[in-house]
């Protein structure tokens, strides 16, 4: 059996919290995952309404995570679905896993009538164009201290 045949994504369970806050710690640049900041932000988003956490199940080990939202936007006349993080373990990736996490979000968001999904990120593009994702716009940020 092939990991792709033990992968299953799925929201992500109570449980999955270390799981993923390793991987979010280790996909950061530009915060420092603090462990009792992510307890509270991973226990409030699993319960959200428009939050999307889900986790690829690899027989039993999260193997990858994506966190998403779905919220209206004029400019689309409707919902859209935004992808936040996405991170795969080093050792499982070129595998399809982050090819399923994107598949189930995008599953998820069509079925509450997103007209699209979007996300920005600077060193996944060729993932992105693989699967059927086109450059849109330039992203801009501004980092608030204090």
């Amino acid at each position: 059996m092939t990991k792709q045949d033990q992968l299953t994504v799925r929201p992500a369970l109570p449980e999955d919290e270390a799981a993923v806050r390793d991987l979010a710690a280790n996909m950061a640049t530009t915060f420092e995952v603090d462990r009792d900041s992510f307890h509270t932000s991973f226990h409030a988003l699993i319960n959200a309404h428009g939050a999307f956490v889900l986790v690829a199940d690899t027989g039993g080990r999260v193997g990858g995570y994506l966190l998403g939202f779905r919220h209206l936007a004029f400019f689309a006349n409707g919902p859209i679905a935004w992808v936040e993080e996405i991170a795969v373990h080093e050792d499982l990736r070129r595998q399809g896993v982050g090819a399923r996490l994107m598949e189930g979000f995008e599953n998820r968001a069509r079925a509450g009538g997103a007209r699209l999904v979007a996300l920005a990120t600077r060193r996944a593009g060729d993932f992105y164009e693989a699967i059927g994702y086109e450059p849109s716009a330039t992203y801009f940020r501004k980092l608030l201290t204090g």
